[in-house]
């Protein structure tokens, strides 16, 4: 693990189903997530994807590459451009820092060309090598 290394990219194809499906997860029934009318007196084009949603999908980017034992410390980042349903986002990240156990991800997220999310990062506590993970089987 070095600077430089990137993580597999997490691309998403985004509907309007999966929008309501994220918002009955997470309790958030605002209607510009799923109403495209209430949406377009707004301003906007059509329902617009939750940004929590994207979040989401930048923590499963990172989580799908962890090893066992790893863990997810800190995400963050900032939405810069509304996307709407039928889009397919992709997630982009690259290591830009590695301090012993603390590995530091710089993300992005792209809508065809368009950056949509940045800046956005995680960073990552890998656990010792040494370190052992018991089996489900031993957690019991």
């Amino acid at each position: 693990m070095k600077p430089g290394d990137t993580l597999p990219v997490l691309a998403r194809h985004i509907a309007l189903p999966d929008m309501v499906a994220y918002g009955a997860a997470t309790w958030d029934w605002h209607r510009l997530h799923y109403d495209a009318d209430h949406a377009r007196r707004a301003g906007m084009e059509d329902a617009v994807v939750d940004g929590q949603m994207l979040g989401a999908l930048l923590a499963e980017q990172v989580l799908r590459w962890l090893g066992p034992g790893d863990r997810l410390a800190r995400l963050y980042y900032r939405n810069r451009a509304p996307v709407y349903p039928g889009s397919t986002i992709r997630c982009e990240a690259v290591v830009t820092g590695v301090d012993g156990d603390l590995i530091e991800i710089e993300q992005r997220v792209l809508v065809g060309d368009a950056v949509v999310v940045a800046p956005a990062g995680a960073e990552v506590i890998r656990r010792h090598a040494s370190a052992s993970v018991p089996s489900p089987l031993q957690r019991r």
